[in-house]
């Protein structure tokens, strides 16, 4: 019932849209159906493809933080000498940082529009990774690694949904997902070779990630620096009577296809990072690998996302983004018991690298799905919560899998996968049965 009255409302303000301004096009409500073709094309121009590649940096940025952790667990162990669990910190800790970014990110964006999204999170980035670069208390770096999970969370929504309402969304999505896989895969091999190879100490690293985030910071603000919040609300009209940003994030979560994308994706993300973040310790103390060829597996892992995510993103829409989600889970899931089931490190390294080949495009499939599936006006909330719960995801279970392997041991990580993507897949399949 609430669904069928969302439609109704929605139908009589297109009504009254239309009639006292019809030729605003700017307005969901007035949008045929083919609106994509009139949507901004990525290379429509030299500021739009500088836009574009800007936010192409900040997603190498964000992969290269998120794989980072899985290379430098176990150095932390030792430097800190704590215990799993209490090590497991450094991926809770930004949960915090996400949940306020799924609050925050419409009423950032409502107030500083786009430029304001790219000086904070840069900002917060370049800071985090400044601190973290000279070793600080454990109890620091634990808030350091919250403010880069605040930063991450109003990119990734700013980003995703920018990205997603373009011309060739689920192609430019993959790109820009790609480039996250790109820096998840070359952080744990840089990361890996300095530390293991080149005698560098884990938070040496965070020297190139400062670095990294200089870039971040002049990229993306010169990039941005005209998408100011009068610019971002008549892009985004809100009519009367909707109230301000922090009722449309309201408003969203009364969409049942927001709370589906964002219970999917919590398990997609507590996937995605659990295997990245705990693989090394796994195949070092289960498959009795070296730790250099533990840490390429992670490289592998990260390598098969990216370039699923490059592939695979002209794939989905052929298939149909539902259908293909769901065929990449079975996929998924079939290969983990490969993994699981063979004890043999090399059988292991490539079924895991496989696994990250086809989770790989699932992400930027769901963006995409959500923006067909929900009005315009709600699509930065929408998608901030939902891509907040994703990285929620990559914080919570893989804490909560180094708090079992405490007691367990770290071979519990292969059957709490599986059970988690089986239920991905199960909670899929509820969107299965809704209208494209």
């Amino acid at each position: 019932m609430e669904v069928a009255n969302s439609h109704q409302e929605r139908d009589i303000e297109r009504e009254e849209a239309h009639s006292s301004n019809p030729a605003t096009p700017n307005e969901e409500e007035t949008a045929p159906p083919h609106a994509v073709n009139i949507a901004t094309r990525w290379n429509e121009s030299k500021t739009t493809i500088w836009k574009v590649t800007a936010t192409f940096w900040c997603m190498f940025v964000m992969g290269a933080n998120d794989a980072a952790y899985g290379a430098i667990i176990p150095y932390l162990e030792l430097y800190y000498r704590k215990s799993y669990t209490i090590i497991s910190l450094v991926f809770l800790a930004p949960f915090a940082g996400y949940t306020v970014s799924a609050v925050l990110s419409n009423s950032i964006h409502q107030h500083f529009g786009r430029r304001g999204v790219a000086i904070i999170a840069a900002g917060f980035h370049l800071l985090a990774f400044a601190i973290i670069s000279v070793h600080p208390p454990f109890p620091v770096l634990v808030v350091m690694f919250l403010l880069i999970g605040f930063a991450s969370g109003i990119q990734n929504a700013a980003w995703n949904v920018w990205v997603g309402n373009m011309a060739n969304s689920n192609e430019v999505l993959g790109f820009l997902h790609g480039f996250y896989g790109v820096g998840a895969t070359s952080s744990p091999l840089i990361a890996t070779t300095l530390i293991t190879k080149a005698g560098w100490e884990w938070f040496d690293f965070y020297y190139l990630m400062a670095g990294a985030a200089v870039i971040e910071f002049v990229y993306a603000v010169s990039a941005f620096w005209n998408e100011t919040s009068s610019k971002y609300k008549q892009e985004n009209p809100v009519s009367p009577g909707r109230g301000g940003a922090l009722s449309q994030t309201r408003l969203a979560l009364t969409y049942q296809v927001t709370w589906t994308c964002a219970i999917f994706l919590f398990l997609y993300g507590g996937v995605e990072v659990a295997i990245g973040g705990w693989i090394v310790v796994f195949m070092t103390n289960v498959r009795h690998g070296s730790a250099f060829a533990s840490g390429m597996t992670e490289t592998g892992f990260w390598l098969g996302i990216t370039v699923g995510r490059f592939v695979l993103g002209f794939v989905s829409p052929r298939l149909g983004e539902k259908l293909a989600i769901a065929m990449y889970l079975i996929f998924s899931i079939a290969l983990e018991l490969i993994f699981w089931l063979v004890p043999e490190f090399i059988v292991s390294a490539l079924a895991v690298s496989f696994v990250g080949f086809f989770m790989g495009t699932i992400f930027p499939c769901v963006v995409v799905v959500a923006t067909r599936l929900l009005p315009k006006h709600i699509h930065v909330a929408a998608i901030g919560f939902t891509a907040a719960l994703s990285m929620g995801g990559g914080s919570v279970f893989p804490f909560m899998i180094g708090a079992v392997a405490q007691a367990k041991g770290v071979k519990v990580l292969q059957p709490i996968l599986l059970a988690m993507l089986a239920v991905a897949l199960a909670i899929w399949a509820v969107l299965l049965r809704l209208p494209q």
